[in-house]
């Protein structure tokens, strides 16, 4: 059995081709993927080869952790059934490439227990549940409240923004791309020269800037807290002195969990959270290196879309 997949041979280089696809064991499914989602963070650094290192990191490489798709095989102790639409949060079935994240391709074998079993309609907007459920680890993490500050109106912003407000709080979100200010439901943007506010209880940055914490900590209140939730390439420096005299908390929000995601599904079925207008460009599959680039270096592209529908 073989794959199609979107392959990072070498950094800045990627190629689409065949690989074959370990067999599935009893406790694994089969998935033809409809879609999968290109990450402007972490993708972003293994594209550019500024990832830092985590175990089984190397090339080549096949990236994505955003795919949906249907179940076309489920082992019996899989717990899925044939016919499933689910969400794939990537794979390791590849037998010549690695599959640290393992989601771009035409076909995953991957973990029943790992795959989530989806509402169909969701189509391709299917593939920001990995956002949203890490949007909502962010606020969870927190022990001093939702976040009042968010950092950065890119989809991950935005789709924090929408949970912020769908637990009945009002962000403030600091962009400093004017032309990324739109699109704002429930929350203001605004960029951060024009707000004066110094007594944030609680800041989420997802800007992935490793040189905001100085900026971020000046806006704490006394007993503030900071949160970690981008992606950072670079080390993570602060001056001592404002924190120790803020009292200032420092919290890095990880992976998301299982009751992360679940809470999201039970707000977007409440009707409390949208996932509508955050996927701004599709493509097909096989125009995959171009779909990359134009992710990665056009600021119009909130969330590229690989279609995978017309490959099996």
């Amino acid at each position: 059995m073989n794959s199609l997949a979107v392959v990072l041979e070498r950094p800045e280089h990627l190629v689409l081709r065949q690989l074959d696809l370990l067999p599935a064991g009893s406790g694994d499914v089969v998935v033809d993927v409809a879609y999968s989602g290109i990450s402007t963070g972490t993708e972003r650094l293994l594209w550019s080869g500024r990832m830092p290192p985590f175990p089984g990191m190397g090339y080549p490489l096949v990236p994505g952790y955003e795919s949906v798709g249907r179940v076309t095989a489920a082992g019996e102790d899989s717990g899925r059934q044939i016919g499933d639409f689910v969400f794939v949060p990537g794979s390791r079935g590849f037998r010549d490439a690695r599959g640290l994240f393992g989601g771009a391709a035409s076909r995953l074998v991957a973990a029943g227990n790992k795959v989530i079993p989806i509402s169909e309609h969701l189509g391709s907007s299917g593939v920001l549940m990995a956002l949203a459920a890490t949007a909502q680890h962010a606020i969870a993490v927190s022990r001093a409240g939702l976040p009042e500050l968010i950092v950065g109106h890119g989809v991950l912003g935005r789709l924090l923004a929408r949970l912020v407000v769908a637990h009945g709080g009002h962000p403030l979100v600091w962009e400093t791309n004017a032309t990324r200010h739109g699109g704002a439901a429930g929350y203001d943007v605004a960029l951060p020269e024009t707000d004066d506010r110094r007594d944030y209880r609680v800041i989420c940055d997802v800007s992935g800037a490793a040189d905001l914490t100085d900026t971020l900590i000046a806006r704490l209140a006394r007993g503030g807290e900071l949160i970690l939730a981008g992606f950072y390439d670079q080390p993570i420096q602060f001056a001592f002195p404002p924190a120790f005299m803020r009292e200032a908390g420092l919290k890095i929000a990880a992976e998301w969990a299982p009751q992360d995601l679940a809470t999201v599904q039970q707000l977007m079925a409440d009707g409390r959270l949208s996932l509508d207008g955050l996927i701004t460009h599709t493509a097909a599959a096989t125009d995959a290196p171009e779909a990359y680039r134009t992710a990665f270096t056009e600021s119009a592209c909130l969330k590229m879309i690989l279609d995978w529908n017309h490959t099996q």
